[in-house]
Formats: structure tokens, sequence, C-alpha cells
């Protein structure tokens, strides 16, 4: 199979990172729970990746680096464990469900109200637009670090410098870490979440929320967290704060490998990226295809296919050609209101930085064929 769905999570997983996960398997303890030789050790290695987390994002330290099953989780832990009742918040028309419905469900039951910035003239966002949506009680924006249908990655620092200094900032970095440059204290990030499975080359079920020493929220999820034994309160520290139950050991391992490899070759994966989908953006429309993206570093190649809806054509390409795309409106329904492609959606080709040409001009192939 030709595997180009690595937008809902990477097909390809580095040797280190396989070889990591096993190592975490073979020698199985709960790191921060015990006293004893394995769980301490454990404890250093979760330890050594928040600080490599923290390093690669240009965050607020490793008590500021909180592990979550995914990014969706994190998402969560931000916008339920900030926004209280009465306030309000602003998103793009960019975000994903994972943004969108937590804000929907504050909405219906804290009082909650939220604005959605629409696109400018280029299908891009504004930092003046969103700034227009601020008022006296708005307290959080919401922007992605990149759009997972077009690619598109809006300037969050353009973004950050148009807010109110009392305006916090939250970066969805789902599809954009390990792609693209998140620094957090450059941009002016007050928290950023980032899918492990993704771009940083993890397993599934790693993931992180990092946030900075003004950004305070409340726990949404309560249990042990192997310190503080005695109260019947969540810690009042970070990063136990938000990190109640078992963290999976294996997870986290595959994140300090996949974050190094990001760290040592991104720069040339980006590169790698970028040629691919401007190769794409230009050759689509002679296999019949309308691209609806820009080359970007994410490898994202959303197009629409003349004689398919989505949904077929991305069937067709899987059952007659074994490529793996992925049909529909892939959980951002916003994006393709705004685009005009709802409700049927675009076929979104998503490639690694482990693929190029060959896979390119197989897809092309395929669609010319159909």
């Amino acid at each position: 199979m030709i595997y180009l769905d690595n937008a809902a999570t990477g097909g390809f997983k580095p040797a280190a990172v396989q070889s990591a996960v096993l190592a975490a398997m073979k020698a199985c303890a709960n790191p921060g729970r015990s006293g004893h030789r394995l769980s301490i050790a454990q404890s250093e290695h979760v330890l050594a990746c928040r600080n490599l987390l923290s390093n690669l994002f240009d965050g607020y330290g490793y008590e500021r680096v909180v592990f979550t099953r995914s990014c969706t989780e994190a998402l969560n832990y931000a916008i339920l464990g900030i926004l209280k009742e009465g306030d309000h918040a602003v998103c793009t028309c960019l975000e994903h469900n994972s943004v969108l419905r937590p804000l929907e469900h504050l909405k219906k039951t804290k009082n909650v109200s939220y604005d959605v910035v629409p696109p400018d003239e280029n299908g891009g966002i504004d930092a003046d637009m969103v700034a227009s949506f601020v008022t006296e009680r708005t307290k959080l924006v919401a922007v992605t670090a990149a759009s997972n249908v077009t690619g598109y990655a809006p300037d969050l620092k353009a973004i950050r410098e148009k807010l109110p200094e009392k305006v916090f900032l939250l970066a969805d970095g789902a599809q954009g870490a390990g792609h693209i440059p998140l620094r957090m204290k450059e941009a002016g990030i007050d928290a950023l979440a980032v899918a492990g499975h993704k771009g940083l080359h993890a397993i599934q079920g790693a993931a992180a929320l990092l946030f900075s020493e003004r950004f305070d929220p409340d726990p949404v999820l309560f249990g042990g967290t192997g310190s503080e034994s005695f109260s019947p309160d969540m810690p009042a520290f970070y990063p136990d704060r938000l990190e109640a139950g078992t963290l999976s050991y294996p997870a986290i391992c595959s994140l300090f490998e996949g974050a190094l490899l990001v760290k040592a070759r991104r720069a040339d994966d980006a590169e790698r990226l970028l040629s691919v989908t401007a190769y794409l953006a230009e050759k689509l429309p002679s296999a019949g295809c309308i691209p609806y993206f820009k080359p970007n570093m994410c490898g994202i190649a959303a197009f629409r296919h003349p004689k398919y809806d989505s949904e077929e054509a991305a069937g067709l390409l899987s059952e007659r050609f074994d490529i793996a795309v992925r049909g529909g409106l892939h959980c951002a329904p916003l994006v393709h209101r705004a685009l005009g492609t709802f409700p049927d959606g675009l076929v979104r080709a998503s490639f690694s930085p482990f693929q190029g040409m060959r896979e390119a001009n197989a897809l092309l192939a395929a669609l010319r064929q159909l």
C-alpha cells in the first residue's frame, strides 16, 4: 500500500521509535508512582522528554509540559480548564472539532460565547480580523498552527501582537508540530497542544500540552498523581495538577525519540514536503482534479475530483490502486464551508517526510486512470 493519510496518523515509525517502545514494554514499571530503581529510572526518562519538548517548542520549562493521550485531550484541558462562566472566546474557520466542540459545550453549559473568524480574500487568517472580534469579555483566542485540510499556517506571532495582553493565545499544533517552527516564547503562545503520532513520529497515545506561567488551567480529570496522596484535592503544582492517572510510558518513550529526530532534520524534511506539495499543486489539474491547497511544509494536498465525490474517490483509490487517502470533511467542517466544499468535502493526500515524488507520481497516475 502507498500510505498517504499521514495527516490522520503517521504511517511510518522510524526504527529508533519502534525500538524505544519495545524496550519500554520489556521493562515495564509505573514512573512516578514507586521508589524502586526501575520506577525512578523511568521517571527520569519522562522528565528528559518534558525537557526536550520544552526546548523544541521554546517552552516554559519541564513542569509546564503535561502529557496527554491525544491532542484532542490537550486542547480540552486548555479550553475547559481556562474558560469560566460568561467568558468569551475567538477561534478561526480553520479549526478542528477538537476546538469547536469544547467551545460549543461551554456555550451550552457555562454561558461561554465565541466568535469564528472568517477567511480573508486569499483564504488565510488576517491578524487584524482576529483582533476585531476581541471584546472586553474575551479570555481566549484559539488558532490552529496549520490547517489539516489546506496545510495553511496562520502567522501566530502577528496574531499575538494584535491581541490585548490579558487575552490568552492557544495554538492547536496537531498538524503543525514537527513540520513547521513553533516557538512559544518568540510567538507569544500561551498554550500549545501537540499530537505525537503525526509530525513528531511517535505512536498513538503520545501527546502533550505546553503552557506559559500565566496560563493556569483548572484540572478537568481527577485521580491519583503519586504526589500529595494525603490530600483529597489535586496538587496545586504542575504537571501533577493535570496528570491524573498512569502515564503511558511506551508512548512517552516514542515521543522522546521522535522529537529528537525532528530536532535533527526538521528543516530538511520541511523542504522535501514543500517540494512534493508544490509539484502536486502544479500537476493535479492535468489529472482533471482541482487543488485546494498551496505548497506547504505539512505535506497536505487536498483536491476535488470532477467525477466522484470525495468519499467515493478515496474508496476507489484504495480498492483499485492500493493508495490510502482520506475523503470527507476531516473533522473541520467550517473550513469546507469557507472553501465551498461542504458537505461533500475533499480528497486529502498527506505525505510524510519519508515519502517523495515516487508516491506523488503514483497518485497522479491513478487519478488519470480514474
